[in-house]
Order: C-alpha cells, then sequence, then structure tokens
C-alpha cells in the first residue's frame, strides 16, 4: 500500500495531487456527449485506495447522495492514500431515474462484463479493468426498491473476519449476510480479494436525511479506521452496535387491498403483534396483519395498494450468535 503513481482509465495518478476523469464508454442516442465523472483525491502520505461508488441501478438516489457529500463536505480529501468517488455508474439510468441501462439490462447482473459487450457490460468491463484493479476498499451505496423502504444496513458474505470488521467499524444499524449475487459488483471484488461493503438504505427515487446520515457517517469511520480521516472531522460512535444477521426471512400478504403498516422501520416485534393492517375501499373488510415470528424489521412496503403474496415486510429470523 505504498504511495506510488497509479493508472485509472489509463492515465498515471500522481500522489498529493487531486484529479477528475471523465468515465467515457457511449454518447447518448442523440449523438451528445456524457461524462460521467471520476473524482480522485491522493494524499502524498501513503496508505490505502478506497473507492465509493453509487448509482448502479439509476433510480437509487440516495446512494448517489451520499458520495455526493463525501464530495462537498471534503471528507473524500485524505490525510494519507487514496479516495476514489464515483457518484453516478449507471449515468443513462439516473438521467431516467430508470433501474435498468436503455437496453434493459441490469448493470449489477453483468460483472465483470465484456470490452465488446452490451452497454451495461462495456461499463462494468471498464470499472472492472480501469479503476477496480488500483483499489483495496470498496463501499457500494444502494437503496432498496420502488414502494420498499429499507432500515439502514450493510450486506457481506459470510465467513470473513476482515468484512465482519470493516462493517463493525461502519456502523450501521444492522449487518445483513448475504451471499454474493451471480455477475455482481460485489461477487466480482469477492473474487478479486478486494473487501466490499454494500450499504443498503431507503427506496429508489427517494433521499432520506437518516438513511444519508448513516451512510456518510459509516463512511468517516471506515476511513478513520484505515487512518485516512482528515483530523478536522469528528467520528461519532454508532448509537447501538449493529446487529448482525444470519437469516430472515419476507412475510406476505394473505389478501389484496389498501395496506399501511403500524410499526417503523427498524422495530423489533414479537410473533402475533400486530405490525399494520389491509382494508378495501369500501369500509366492509379490515384485516390486521400480525407477525409471523419475532425480530427486527428491516423492510415495510410502503405501497398504498398490495396484492396477495405481495412482500410486506423483512423480518429477522436469525442473529450471531443467538
Amino acid at each position: 500500500m505504498s504511495q506510488k503513481i497509479i493508472t485509472i482509465l489509463g492515465e498515471n495518478i500522481e500522489p498529493g495531487k487531486s484529479y477528475e476523469l471523465d468515465f467515457d464508454v457511449a454518447k447518448l442516442h442523440t449523438a451528445s456527449s456524457i461524462d460521467v465523472p471520476i473524482i480522485i483525491e491522493r494524499s502524498k502520505k501513503p496508505g490505502p485506495t478506497v473507492l465509493f461508488t453509487a448509482g448502479i441501478h439509476g433510480d437509487e438516489v440516495n446512494g448517489v447522495e451520499i458520495v455526493r457529500q463525501l464530495i462537498a463536505k471534503g471528507i473524500n480529501k485524505p490525510k494519507s492514500g487514496t479516495v476514489i468517488c464515483i457518484p453516478v455508474i449507471n449515468i443513462f439510468g439516473f438521467i431516467n431515474l430508470s433501474r435498468e441501462f436503455p437496453d434493459g439490462r441490469d448493470l449489477n447482473r453483468v460483472f465483470p462484463g465484456l470490452k465488446n459487450g452490451s452497454l451495461a457490460s462495456r461499463v462494468a468491463y471498464k470499472l472492472v479493468n480501469d479503476v477496480l484493479t488500483e483499489v483495496d476498499f470498496v463501499i457500494d451505496f444502494h437503496t432498496g426498491g420502488s414502494g420498499r423502504f429499507n432500515a439502514p444496513q450493510v450486506r457481506i458474505a459470510k465467513n470473513s473476519s476482515k468484512l465482519d470488521a470493516l462493517a463493525k467499524t461502519f456502523g450501521a444499524p444492522f449487518v445483513l449476510y448475504a451471499s454474493n449475487l451471480k455477475k455482481s459488483f460485489r461477487s466480482t471484488a469477492y473474487k478479486a480479494h478486494i473487501p466490499m461493503l454494500l450499504y443498503e438504505g431507503g427506496k429508489s427515487n427517494h433521499i432520506d436525511d437518516n438513511v444519508t446520515n448513516t451512510g456518510v457517517n459509516g463512511a468517516k469511520r471506515v476511513l478513520h479506521g484505515l487512518g485516512m480521516l482528515n483530523s478536522k472531522f469528528k467520528v461519532s460512535k454508532p448509537k447501538k452496535e449493529s446487529v448482525f444477521i444470519t437469516a430472515s426471512k419476507w412475510q406476505r400478504a394473505n389478501f389484496s387491498g389498501m395496506f399501511k403498516a403500524s410499526v417503523a422501520i427498524s422495530t423489533k416485534v414479537e410473533n402475533d403483534d400486530i405490525i399494520g393492517n389491509i382494508t378495501d375501499p369500501y369500509g366492509k373488510f379490515n384485516h390486521f396483519v400480525r407477525a409471523n415470528s419475532s425480530g427486527y424489521i428491516i423492510n415495510v412496503n410502503e405501497s398504498p395498494i398490495v396484492y396477495q403474496g405481495d412482500a410486506l415486510f423483512h423480518i429477522t429470523s436469525k442473529l450471531k450468535n443467538q
């Protein structure tokens, strides 16, 4: 981890300097150029290289806001090592607030990509081969899907003491052990032996202050733990220790109708607690949704209309050392 010249997108990046490079893959269909800025800050002092990414899915704007704040506040300017920020990877989806690329592909399912493949595959290939090769740690910021609000949480693979320690340092309320999805960015980094924390919080097309603050504070803690955070920034301790989750399950709707949750995200519930209700538009039907297990609620469906079988709540079912 000596502070030497590194190469990003074919350009030599020298210690003690700031760079803004263009992650240029393709033009819009209007022939207009489209630039994805990569912001790089290097200290003269040796240290690790940390990559912050967001916007792999174009509608996950809360992650974009977290990385934006890291840059705007100067948190990305390290006292040692190197910080690379890519606030929006899927700029094509971000323009339209769409999860996928224009060709309908999910960028997070085409890694490590192909040099001459689909548009999404080319972006993945360039990210892996022209950026990731110089990186020691990655924090990738995501959000929940449309209408489903995720409690702030970090997702990591099992059986990695390095990831466990990194997640504990980040300090999100929950750490969920989740398998690396095939052809995902996280899976590719794992195979390259590059530790990655995947942060999930909130929902798509929405910015939530608590989710944002948790992500920014977590990033500061990780940089501080690596000896990289500028001394002008204060590091706060998490209000509570992270809850490590080894198993969880979705509770689904037994009826179709108008839905309203009656418990807040991150609440710990007991089996048979009333956690919501489903009604019809005519005032003739009211079904109380009761928890079918005890645990923490880490995702809530915020859609006002649900159908039988829709996922309503994601509830933890087993915690580490439980």
